[in-house]
């Protein structure tokens, strides 16, 4: 069995797999078949409850003691679809998966063995998940872990992939009744379920409101509007304009002492780590290139004085190996100093061709510990990187004691 990480992928041992979803609370699992577009072909490709079966695709219910599952028998996919992608959303209305932990299970759909698992880290706001998909590439099948999420609901889901998604019509008004002879109660609508239509949203019976804000925490953004400023737990996709940005960039990080006259001696790290959060290799003040020079640590800083970066990581995201799928950078008091006596640090991004810095992650607040896990870069099923903010303290002195907990936060 593989316990997957976000963009990870295994090839499956057998054609016929069950991909189920469990969580604390009662989940919809749904799938789609898509072409080499991303589409489905017209509405029959989506399977759910409501339309249980489709090509080589069926949609099987827990009864609400098991988690719900997507069978895939991928030798009896239609010619033509690529890839079947299996989502879940909380059958509350409106719920959000903020402290529900899904996890789905892949197994063979004839004996049931595991062969695979993936949890993905960090949800919030999200109230739909793409949670991993079936792909084939070069005549093989595949399973990868994706965990992208939505915060419109499985409309969202639907909308991206070419499903239509109709607005609910409005319920008519109907003219009081006379007062000697009033109207009886409508009956209860008799209970269906429909994310086609049920996550649609509703229509306004007032202006609609102005522009939210930009998601605080948990939310994902990009670069299209220029430098991003991260929170924690909060992740921004490096791509501008629905294109790969760059390929190399540098991760600046930087610290002042907290109090006037006393040196801070820090170190910053990065470790590498393959889509089962095993660590491949590690980068810091002892080890100045890895991955054959596809990162490069700028050397150590051993006062944090002076304005700027204190030490810079290179990193050439062209270069970095397929099984690379996960970089945690990490900053650690070699000589014991806690944070509470750092003040000012953070962590920034920097085109590498331009040297324009394109997010920054300040940390804020501080805690008695050595170590502290700053941010993470993480590579897409689609190729593209993400950065997310993570602040994180952790007592540990050196670079060693931070391979655990890095692994964690991936």
């Amino acid at each position: 069995m593989t316990a997957m990480t976000p963009g990870s992928n295994i090839p499956l041992p057998t054609a016929r797999v069950a991909v189920d979803v469990a969580a604390p609370v009662r989940l919809d699992v749904s799938g789609l078949l898509l072409t080499a577009d991303g589409k489905v072909r017209s509405d029959d490709d989506f399977i759910f409850f409501n339309q249980p079966a489709g090509p080589g695709v069926t949609y099987r219910s827990g009864g609400g003691s098991t988690p719900d599952a997507i069978v895939v028998d991928t030798a009896a996919l239609p010619a033509g679809i690529e890839r079947v992608v299996v989502t879940a959303s909380p059958d509350a209305a409106g719920q959000s998966f903020q402290g529900i932990e899904p996890t789905a299970t892949v197994r063979g759909a004839d004996d049931q063995s595991v062969i695979a698992t993936f949890t993905p880290p960090k949800l919030g706001t999200e109230t739909a998940l793409v949670v991993v998909e079936i792909y084939q590439r070069n005549g093989a099948w595949k399973v990868r872990a994706v965990g992208q999420g939505y915060a419109n609901g499985l409309a969202g889901i639907a909308t991206d992939f070419g499903v239509s998604v109709e607005e609910p019509a409005p319920v008519p008004v109907a003219a009081p009744a006379a007062p000697s002879a009033p109207a009886a109660p409508p009956a209860a609508p008799t209970p269906s379920y429909d994310p086609r239509v049920a996550a649609a949203p509703q229509a306004p019976s007032a202006p609609p409101a102005a522009p939210a804000a930009p998601p605080v925490g948990n939310g994902k953004i990009n670069l299209d509007k220029g430098r991003v400023s991260l929170q924690k737990n909060q992740t921004v996709s490096l791509v501008k304009g629905g294109k790969p940005l760059l390929s190399q960039v540098k991760m600046g990080l930087g610290w002042e002492p907290a109090f006037r006259g006393k040196d801070i001696d820090l170190d910053a790290s990065v470790i590498a780590y393959d889509g089962n959060r095993k660590m491949i290799d590690s980068c810091y003040f002892g080890k100045l290139s890895i991955l054959k020079g596809a990162i490069k640590h700028s050397g150590d800083n051993l006062t944090g004085e002076g304005a700027g970066d204190d030490e810079v990581i290179v990193v050439d995201l062209g270069r970095i190996p397929p099984e690379a799928t996960g970089l945690v950078f990490t900053v650690n008091s070699f000589t014991g100093q806690k944070f509470t006596e750092v003040a000012k640090a953070y962590c920034r991004l920097l085109d590498g061709a331009t040297g324009e810095e394109l997010v920054r992650f300040d940390l804020t607040g501080a805690e008695p510990q050595t170590g502290v896990i700053m941010a993470k870069l993480i590579k897409q099923f689609s190729g593209e990187w993400e950065m997310t903010g993570i602040g994180d303290f952790v007592k540990s002195r050196t670079v060693r004691g931070m391979v655990k907990p890095a692994a964690q936060a991936l």
